[in-house]
């Protein structure tokens, strides 16, 4: 399976937990529907074309955790609309702006392994990335959150059944067999719960648990299936 391998990062990012509201917290990583907008926004997919273009059945992705995962807060300043005006003023009851404590991962950096059953669209994305080109404007999670992309490299992945392997990227709970972590005491093991799919009306209709180690280091494990590359990576695509 051919595969580019390129680094998406930037100095903040945010990917919007869907149940938090008046104080909005991230994911650690990007979900799927999530990064296959930034792929498309590079491809120059629209909102409405990319999860048809991108989609579970013609698309492979993996990511890995590059920087250590650290997350902070920070007050950002919003328009406040409560009463269904806004004035660039504070009025006797009514504020200008309305500050809402947001949380963003600091330093954010990911490496992006993507396939597709379409070798045109293969041929398109390799040269915008490695060209440091993209038809929209690259962001993670926030329009204000611009990001850079940076091409490593296109090689060949050869999927593997049934065997213990050190896996580098994020792994689906479902990927791997039952209690076959093999813990070690110098990392840790981080589960969230995030979006796998979405339909095209932008509807979430699956979710999936990933089992990560924050600081980027691998996870060694026994997967039912994972994918190995020339370079002798091990990886777990979805």
């Amino acid at each position: 399976m051919k595969v580019i391998v390129f680094d998406i990062k930037g100095d903040f990012a945010h990917f919007k937990r869907i149940y938090t509201t008046s104080s909005p917290l991230t994911y650690s990583f990007p979900p799927l529907p999530t990064l296959k907008g930034i792929i498309g926004a590079i491809y120059g997919a629209s909102k409405e074309e990319y999860l048809s273009i991108f989609s579970n059945e013609t698309t492979r992705l993996a990511i890995r955790i590059i920087n250590p995962i650290k997350k902070i807060r920070l007050g950002i300043n919003l328009i406040n609309t409560k009463d269904n005006f806004w004035t660039p003023v504070k009025r006797r009851h009514h504020e200008a702006r309305t500050q809402i404590r947001t949380e963003f991962i600091k330093d954010a950096h990911y490496r992006i392994y993507f396939s597709h059953s379409d070798s045109s669209i293969l041929t398109v994305l390799e040269d915008y990335i490695k060209n440091h080109k993209s038809v929209f404007t690259v962001s993670l999670g926030l329009s204000e959150l611009l990001a850079d992309i940076e091409y490593i490299e296109t090689i060949d992945f050869l999927e593997v059944h049934n065997e213990e392997v050190e896996i580098a990227s994020i792994i689906p709970l479902s990927f791997m067999e039952e209690r076959s972590i093999n813990f070690e005491g110098n990392k840790k093991y981080f589960k969230e719960r995030v979006p796998f799919s979405m339909n095209v009306d932008r509807e979430v209709d699956k979710y999936e648990d990933f089992i990560f180690e924050p600081d980027g280091k691998s996870i060694k494990l026994f997967m039912k299936n994972f994918f190995k590359g020339d370079n002798g990576e091990s990886v777990s695509f979805f």
